[in-house]
């Protein structure tokens, strides 16, 4: 794809998933859209062999956006970082078509592994706010990661995954398309854990406060019987 072609790529994702720009001149403001530019010639650059020319840029890029992609990832079409401070991409994570970031997020590596060290995200993937992909291994398509969760395994197609470390709290519910990726409608386990863990306590005060009864009975009996 062209450089004239990238800008325009850049606008029409940006607006289309963010509500908060209201024209196409805002989107030359947006954190996004810059190191995404600087993102193109820096991978074409790392590609060519041109490596610390690919870093200069892509540094120049983290000072202005805060979002850290290093050239040597690979980032398909239709990429999107909502807010992006903090995001950051290493260099052997391959990122699929129709992605979407938020603020914060990792795709690194464990420091344990060589060659590929980072992680494989599939089409139609969301990764919330403050999420943390570590490792060689793949995201399936169209699934989603809850903010915060501390992703260290393989992830299926389709599913949703929430928690610390994650773990996957659906999957196959139904096929995930772009427009319903969302970071509202995620079941959150840990809140889970604490009602049955409250109807549990319930549970057993229920059964305390009959057992007391059983036994005065039984006190009265044993009294009346005296």
């Amino acid at each position: 794809m062209g450089f004239i072609k990238n800008i325009r790529n850049e606008i029409r994702v940006i607006r289309e998933r963010d509500p908060a720009i209201h024209s196409s001149l805002e989107v030359f403001l947006y954190p996004s859209f810059k190191v995404m530019l600087h993102y193109r010639i820096a991978h074409r650059l790392y590609q060519n062999g041109h490596f610390f020319l690919a870093r200069w840029i892509s540094q120049r890029a983290v000072r202005k956006t805060g979002i850290e992609i290093h050239p040597g990832a690979v980032i398909g079409d239709n990429f999107f970082i909502d807010h992006g401070n903090g995001v950051i991409i290493g260099e052997t994570a391959v990122v699929g078509n129709n992605v979407t970031l938020y603020q914060g997020v990792t795709l690194g590596g464990t420091g344990k592994e060589h060659g590929k060290r980072h992680p494989t995200i599939g089409d139609n993937v969301m990764i919330s706010a403050g999420a943390k992909i570590i490792g060689s291994f793949k995201i399936g398509e169209n699934s989603k990661i809850g903010a915060g969760s501390v992703v260290i395994e393989e992830v299926p197609p389709n599913c949703t995954v929430v928690g610390v470390p994650g773990r996957i709290v659906r999957r196959n519910n139904q096929k995930l398309v772009r427009e319903e990726l969302n970071q509202v409608d995620l079941p959150d386990p840990v809140n889970e854990d604490i009602k049955n863990l409250q109807y549990a306590n319930t549970q057993m005060a229920n059964r305390i406060i009959e057992l007391e009864r059983q036994i005065k009975q039984l006190e009265k009996a044993v009294e009346k019987g005296v």
